[in-house]
């Protein structure tokens, strides 16, 4: 006669299956043990969670609600029936769950992490940064949510707040995959020294999730060192763990055959990840990439037809993600208003700094030459450039927390209100780069071109330099772009909408400058690629500083840099070229609309409009 195994027993073998990681046979001995006790918590508790290792999140969800039957009055069993419908894709119900628990008192770590997964699954960052906001705040030291936390706030556009958020990331306790995507995070955040040492860390342990391997590989593509990348990656493709990458290791095989210039092999694979992608509001992560190697094999008009279509894409995304106000504020409100006389014959700042002493600033229509120009001034040892940072947006924002009224009265500013916010622009800035003795400060920031009056309300002494390139060629360029900021990103949707704001913006730029009279260089893009020594050496006589060859070499110095935070990353690390000059004639017809829109730049520029 077979002798039965008491309940307990059962229950303590399924309890010791979990823990040497059996989640078969642990839901094998807790069904024996429930046969015999079915309302047993301990033995339904540890069925549920063996069925949700194995993803059979349905029958786990079962036992969760069986579980939260039996203790109505419980928070954590309802968190565990949201977390079991939200690992099957089944979101408002996961979260109808969250909001049971939390009607019952949940309110711990793991409970706002959860819920937050879910707002993250519905790509609501800003719903799922402020419930993890407060998860940090009870753990702070759990490397799971400090890394979302982060994530979420670099997808609401809070880079600083990401940056402080991986602060001593190094001492926490993280799995690889979680470590590795903290150290892609911090690449993107331009925090490059600590990426790779950390990304490096993850995916040489020896039992790392071959997601850690495929985050290096795509690390190496960003700084630009595609054989390396290139090798990594098949020797990950090679190993038995890859197929459980899905589309992500497709996706980072279409970027690499993108660098390599294979645009057949990558068109193709962007295309199948496009097909399906079953959302469409996620599509353009695949077409704009696929529009780019259409383009250099070509085929002008579907490469044109693909980019609408991303950007379609696009917009729905933003109308889920987004804040509705994005939609609502007037596009360009910031041109809206401009300097008046009677008050800047009022502006006073006794400890202005002289030119040497304040930043360069590089501004101009995004996509026209800026990325190059920074790259070529970094390379002198007496520059150092901070890119593409939102410092004096800051300050504007500062100005406005005084009460003043922009930009028509900024002579209100006191010299120790003038004194505090210079002092925060420069404290922001030391956070991103380290200075030597005598070196000056580059801010390369295209945008900029709408904050002249703080430049020179701040800094009245300082250098700018405005880049200029054939409107459209930047239009195109900006048209093809996969811009993360809503607001940049809708004026992009269209070349109609683009032309409209590019008008706006020199328009803006010309009734200040007028007013203002800053320090001012142009510079055209045409000119500057065609006569690059020549051109080079204009601008240094502009800066007042010596010659140094070590600036005839942008695309060296790029590759010191490793990560370009600019979209034309791949292309600055080459020598330099005319090859995107008059690229917009391969989709002329595209533009008749908007040449009388860009009539009066072309003419003022001297550029030809066919």
């Amino acid at each position: 006669m077979t002798r039965e195994i008491p309940a307990d027993a059962l229950r303590a073998r399924a309890i010791e299956h979990l823990r040497r990681d059996e989640p078969h046979q642990a839901e094998e001995a807790a069904r024996q043990a429930l046969a015999a006790e079915p309302d047993n918590l301990d033995a339904l508790a540890t069925l549920a969670y063996s069925l949700h290792v194995q993803a059979k999140h349905r029958e786990s969800e079962e036992v969760y609600l069986a579980i939260a039957n039996l203790q109505p009055s419980q928070p954590l069993h309802w968190m565990n029936v949201g977390t079991a419908r939200r690992c099957d894709e089944r979101i408002d119900e996961a979260l109808y769950a969250f909001a049971r628990a939390a009607a019952l008192g949940a309110n711990t770590a793991d409970f706002y992490y959860n819920v937050a997964l879910a707002h993250i699954a519905r790509d609501d960052y800003e719903a799922a940064r402020t419930l993890l906001e407060k998860a940090r705040a009870l753990a702070p030291d759990d490397a799971e949510v400090r890394y979302r936390y982060a994530f979420c706030c670099y997808e609401t556009l809070r880079t600083e707040e990401a940056l402080t958020a991986l602060d001593g990331w190094e001492a926490l306790m993280a799995a690889p995959d979680i470590s590795a995507s903290a150290g892609h995070l911090m690449m993107k955040l331009g925090d490059i020294n600590r990426a790779e040492p950390t990304v490096r860390e993850a995916a040489s342990q020896g039992d790392a999730d071959p997601r850690a391997t495929l985050t290096l590989v795509q690390l190496l593509e960003r700084t630009n060192r595609i054989p390396e990348a290139r090798s990594l990656f098949d020797q990950l493709r090679a190993q038995s763990g890859a197929a459980s990458l899905g589309n992500d290791l497709t996706m980072t095989e279409a970027q690499l055959a993108q660098r390599e210039s294979k645009h057949e092999a990558a068109a193709a694979l962007f295309r199948g990840l496009a097909a399906e992608c079953r959302q469409a509001h996620l599509k353009h992560y695949q077409q704009f990439p696929l529009a780019r190697s259409l383009d250099a094999l070509g085929r002008y008009e579907e490469a044109f037809q693909t980019l609408c279509e991303a950007h379609a894409s696009q917009l729905a995304y933003f109308k889920l993600t987004a804040s509705p106000l994005i939609f609502s504020a007037p596009p360009l409100a910031i041109t809206d208003d401009g300097c008046e006389v009677e008050d800047i014959a009022r502006w006073k700042d006794d400890r202005a700094p002289a030119a040497a002493q304040s930043p360069i600033f590089i501004v101009g229509f995004p996509r026209s030459g800026t990325t190059l120009l920074e790259l070529t001034l970094d390379a002198h040892p007496l520059l150092t450039s901070i890119d593409e940072q939102p410092f004096l947006q800051h300050a504007l924002d500062e100005m406005l927390s005084e009460q003043v009224r922009y930009p028509g009265g900024l002579a209100a500013l006191s010299q120790a209100q003038l004194d505090r916010i210079r002092g925060a622009y420069w404290a922001k800035a030391a956070r991103r780069v380290e200075r030597t003795a005598g070196q000056r400060l580059i801010d390369k920031n295209p945008l900029n071109v709408f904050r002249l009056p703080v430049i020179k309300r701040l800094f009245p002494n300082a250098k700018v330099i405005l880049a200029i390139r054939h409107p459209c060629d930047v239009l195109l360029s900006c048209f093809m772009q996969h811009f993360r900021a809503p607001d940049f990103a809708l004026l992009c949707r269209d070349i109609a909408t683009l032309a409209c704001a590019y008008r706006r913006t020199f328009d803006f730029w010309h009734a200040q400058q007028e007013l203002l009279r800053a320090d001012v260089l142009d510079l055209r893009y045409e000119r500057f690629v065609d006569a690059f020594e020549r051109e080079a050496r204009r601008v240094f006589d502009f800066l007042e500083l010596p010659w140094n060859s070590a600036v005839l070499s942008p695309a060296t110095r790029a590759q010191e840099k490793r990560f370009i935070s600019t979209p034309s990353y791949s292309q600055v690390v080459q020598p330099i070229n005319d090859r995107s000059i008059g690229r917009w004639r391969n989709y002329q017809a595209h533009f008749a609309a908007s040449l009388p829109v860009l009539m009066p730049y072309l003419t003022r520029w001297g550029y030809s409009e066919g």
